[in-house]
């Protein structure tokens, strides 16, 4: 029975070392750090930032917003204005080294992809196209984001009925956007290319715009900055490219160094399901740093520079 009693008592020792252990290890690891601690140089030596105790600081934020923004804002002077009736050529020289891309339009391996029309568009035909139109009548027009021409071919039709000679400069680089096939399956596709700026190109022979429409095929940012360069202003620039608040951003401050005194900028879904992704909220924070006034006409927002 001793025998059996000194046997328990030899095992629960070694399961009580066993957790002691470790706890000893613990214990002499933290003192370690605090003798440390207490070792190092006082913190009186080193500058620490404050911890704020009130909302002060953010609440000068807020009121420094506008100068914040400055960092995010387009600042760089365009060249001077050309005038309107050297448009057109400037930008065949310039984009497309003196020829028209209508020339021998459409090359043989292009032909099978494309549709005798393939027209479409978000709010292409709204009204605050022939409101705009009449009101400015403009000699030149930017279209910032085109997809298949809906807009640009509207405009062309409103322009000629009214009689104006305007130039309708279309950018985008008519890649639409991943997995825009899904809802455009027509829309053939060769070795990862799209055929959107062909089609885009056939859907303006089909109406015979092809003396007052071209495409600048480059992204919005890179063309806005090439005709800033180019001094290409615009009398009406219409903004419907990306959706998201920075793409919008950044090409509504681009648009507005392009548009010529007394003109227009205006641009789509200000009022539909994709304004949550940031174009309303763009538009409006546009506005109020320049102490500009937003007009509604249907879905669209326009500017008025005068």
């Amino acid at each position: 029975m001793k025998e059996e009693h000194k046997q328990y008592h030899k095992r629960l020792m070694t399961v009580a070392l066993r957790l002691v252990k470790p706890t000893a290890y613990f214990m002499l690891l933290l003192l370690a750090y605090t003798l440390g601690y207490l070792s190092s140089p006082s913190s009186s030596s080193y500058p620490r930032s404050p911890v704020p105790s009130s909302p002060t600081p953010f609440i000068n934020e807020l009121i420094n917003l506008p100068s914040q923004l400055d960092q995010f804002r387009v600042k760089a002077h365009c060249a001077v204005p050309l005038p309107s009736e050297r448009v057109r050529q400037t930008i065949l020289d310039r984009v497309f080294n003196g020829t028209s891309p209508f020339d021998g339009f459409p090359p043989t391996y292009v032909r099978p992809l494309l549709q005798r029309q393939r027209i479409r568009g978000w709010g292409s035909n709204g009204a605050v196209f022939e409101h705009l139109i009449q009101k400015v009548r403009p000699r030149t027009i930017i279209e910032v984001g085109t997809f298949l021409g809906a807009s640009a071919i509207h405009m062309h039709g409103l322009t000629r009925k009214l009689g104006l000679e305007a130039q309708i400069l279309c950018l985008d680089d008519f890649r639409g956007w991943p997995g825009f096939r899904d809802r455009f399956k027509d829309i053939k596709m060769i070795n990862g290319d799209v055929s959107l700026m062909y089609q885009f190109m056939q859907n303006l022979f089909s109406v015979n715009a092809t003396d007052s429409v071209l495409p600048v095929p480059f992204s919005t940012g890179s063309a806005l900055e090439k005709l800033c360069e180019l001094g290409v202003y615009g009398d009406l620039i219409e903004v419907d490219a990306g959706h998201d608040f920075l793409s919008a951003w950044s090409d509504i401050n681009r648009a507005y160094r392009l548009l010529r005194p007394g003109g227009v900028i205006f641009g789509h879904d200000y009022f539909t399901a994709t304004d949550n992704k940031g174009v309303r909220r763009a538009v409006n924070l546009f506005a109020r740093i320049h102490g500009l006034k937003i007009k509604l006409d249907g879905q669209h927002w326009v500017i008025d520079s005068t």
